[in-house]
């Protein structure tokens, strides 16, 4: 597993929830703030506006990707001054919209302008956030341009037609789907955020220095592999002091702190998710003593990792 598939796997929980919806001019949709959660806006048809909590107004137009991580609320219309329907869109409402919704808000078709929009959201467990998320900021615009990458557009289409017309598999399809999208938008941020910005530390540097790169991935590939910084500098290509500082000055922390925060996360995982031993849990996150594990994971998580299992 690379750094993005972990980030996607792991910090998501539940099922993502989507929605295709067609609006006709003038309207104008809350949608409620949500901790713990990251929500998406694609523009398929025409244009809107978006008029997020704390910034300045955004034009989107067909095409346009929005992507709040945080899952800050925010408001869309047609234009700025329509007034704000009631009530708010809450993705963990379950009374406004199925999990896959398709629907029309005025199906009256009387020549207004119409928007198509696609919106999502994913649950995401706070106590397992990868730092790569946290370092996004609110509020992530990707303007449709000839010269993004094209499979970001793809998964859109994919999606808007799963969820415009439901079929057979449709429930297993658009979960991946959401997943795909999530990936595309993520890796086409910390593509280009190096060009946009120069910044010379952060995750948006630190995925796009292969030195670095190379260890964090040996790190997600396999994270029960008695590694050491040496071990890893020898995956990065470098001497060991220059790798180690190199590392904790683009992740934030040095490679060993790394290492352990992601066995811990790991674990909270297979905790979660499977009836293995924690002997057998032990193992795959690196520790052949399971009290040594459990001393660690109880640090990390602030509970035993059996009654941390137990809670669920």
């Amino acid at each position: 597993m690379d750094v993005l598939s972990d980030v996607v796997a792991v910090t998501r929980t539940g099922r993502p929830r989507s929605a295709y919806v067609r609006w006709h001019a003038p309207w104008g949709q809350e949608f409620s703030s949500v901790p713990g959660s990251a929500g998406f806006q694609v523009v398929l048809q025409g244009s809107c506006w978006l008029l997020p909590e704390d910034a300045e107004p955004v034009r989107l137009g067909t095409g346009d990707v929005v992507f709040l991580p945080h899952g800050k609320g925010h408001i869309l219309a047609d234009s700025p001054e329509t007034p704000v329907a009631t009530p708010a869109c809450d993705p963990d409402d379950p009374e406004p919209y199925d999990a896959y919704a398709s629907d029309s808000v005025d199906r009256s078709g009387d020549g207004s302008p119409v928007t198509v929009l696609l919106c999502g959201a994913y649950q995401l467990d706070p106590s397992r956030a990868h730092p790569l998320l946290l370092s996004l900021p609110d509020l992530i615009h990707l303007p449709a341009h000839p010269g993004r990458r094209a499979e970001l557009g793809l998964a859109v289409k994919l999606l808007a037609a799963e969820l415009e017309t439901p079929s057979l598999g449709t429930d297993a399809a658009v979960p991946a789907l959401l997943d795909t999208l999530l990936l595309y938008i993520l890796r086409i941020w910390f593509d280009e955020r190096p060009l946009r910005g120069g910044h010379t530390t952060g995750w948006a540097a630190a995925l796009n220095d292969p030195p670095v790169t190379a260890a964090l991935h040996a790190i997600h590939r396999d994270p029960a592999a008695p590694w050491t910084v040496a071990k890893l500098a020898a995956e990065a290509g470098l001497s060991r002091a220059p790798f180690a500082k190199r590392f904790a000055r683009l992740v934030g922390q040095p490679p060993l702190a790394y290492l352990t925060w992601w066995r811990m996360t790991t674990a909270a995982r297979l905790l979660r998710t499977s009836d293995a031993p924690l002997r057998s849990v032990a193992a795959q996150v690196g520790y052949t003593s399971e009290y040594a594990f459990a001393h660690t994971f109880k640090r990390a998580h602030g509970t035993p990792p059996g009654t941390y299992r137990r809670k669920g």
